[in-house]
């Protein structure tokens, strides 16, 4: 359910709307592979949810570039 509700949320977006999301993502993944190395990381679920929020990202990034150019 959460996972439809975000990709529906996603596929409405721009194209520099999912981009300006992208680096948002981006830059927590930094921080909290930065919580991990110092040991301060309490969900390490949050790390799997992330990285598969940025595939989610690049995957209709493309989807739509490549619409665009057929």
């Amino acid at each position: 359910m959460k996972i439809t509700k975000r990709l529906s949320d996603l596929t409405v977006m721009s194209t520099d709307q999912l981009q300006d999301e992208l680096l948002k993502l981006k830059k927590e993944q930094f921080n909290l592979r930065f919580q991990k190395a110092t040991g301060q990381l309490e969900n390490t679920a949050r790390v799997t949810e992330l990285r598969k929020d940025i595939a989610r990202i690049k995957t209709l990034q493309r989807s739509k570039t490549v619409a665009a150019s057929a």
